[in-house]
C-alpha cells in the first residue's frame, strides 16, 4: 500500500542523503521513481547532499503539478513506483495536497523530505500540509549539533556570523558559508541560544571545548 511518508529535521541532519540512499535502494530493487527539488543550495535540477553527493532531479516550481507529473510519465510508458522530493518544506499546499493524491489514487510511494520551521521558527507552508496530511512523520536520527554541543533544533540565519530575525522566509544559503563572509549563512542552534540569538561567533566560541585530561592521571597519580 503507497504512503506519504514526510522525514524531517534541521538543517545539517541528513536529509539529502537520505533521499538520495532511498532512491538507490528502491532502483536497485527494480522500481521506477522521479526526484524533485526545490532551491537547493548547489543550483537548479540538481539534488545535492553536504557529504559531496549530487545527482540530476528535477526542479519544482510554482507551476509543478505532481499529479500531471505522474499521469504524463506514465502515459509515456514510464514506470514511476514512487517520488523523492526533497527540500518539500518550499512546496505550496496546493502541491502537497496533490502529493496525497498521486499516493492515494495512483498508489505511488512519496518520500518527502525537509525542515518544519524557518529561521523564525514559524512552519513552512510545505511542512505544515505535511505533517496535517502524512501517513507518517519521521523525525531524522542523525542529530545536528548547535556550537554548544547541545542538540540542534532550531534553524537561524546569520549574515556575517550575526543572527538576524527579519527577512523574506525563503533566501538560499548553506551552514558552509564563514562568518566573515559578506552572504547569507544559516546556522543550526539548541532552542536557548536561538532564543539568546546567540550563534558561534557571537558567542567567541570557534569549537567544541577541547577535551582535558587530569594532571593528576597524567603524572600516573
Amino acid at each position: 500500500m503507497a504512503e506519504l511518508v514526510f522525514f524531517c529535521g534541521t538543517m545539517d541532519c541528513g536529509k539529502s542523503t537520505l533521499a538520495l540512499q532511498m532512491h538507490h535502494n528502491h532502483t536497485a530493487r527494480g522500481r521506477g521513481g522521479v526526484l524533485f527539488t526545490q532551491n537547493d543550495r548547489a543550483g537548479e535540477h540538481v539534488l545535492s547532499s553536504r557529504l559531496g553527493l549530487s545527482v540530476p532531479a528535477h526542479e519544482v516550481t510554482t507551476g509543478t503539478d505532481f499529479w500531471a507529473e505522474v499521469v504524463t510519465r506514465r502515459s509515456n510508458g514510464e514506470r514511476v513506483d514512487f517520488l523523492i522530493c526533497d527540500e518539500a518544506q518550499f512546496y505550496s499546499a496546493e502541491q502537497v495536497e496533490q502529493l496525497g493524491a498521486v499516493v492515494d489514487d495512483l498508489a505511488v510511494d512519496v518520500f518527502a523530505f525537509g525542515i518544519t520551521t524557518d529561521f523564525r521558527t514559524r512552519l513552512f507552508a510545505g511542512s505544515a500540509r505535511l505533517l496535517e496530511l502524512a501517513d507518517r512523520v519521521e523525525t531524522l536520527q542523525v542529530q545536528a549539533l548547535c556550537w554548544c554541543g547541545a542538540r540542534a533544533t532550531h534553524n537561524a540565519r546569520t549574515e556575517h556570523g550575526v543572527m538576524v530575525v527579519e527577512g523574506a522566509q525563503v533566501v538560499v544559503g548553506d551552514v558552509a558559508v564563514p562568518a566573515d563572509e559578506d552572504a547569507v549563512g544559516y546556522e543550526v542552534l539548541c532552542r536557548r541560544h536561538h532564543r539568546l540569538r546567540m550563534t558561534a561567533r557571537t558567542s567567541g566560541a570557534a569549537a567544541l571545548s577541547p577535551q582535558t585530561l587530569d594532571q593528576a592521571l597524567l603524572a600516573g597519580d
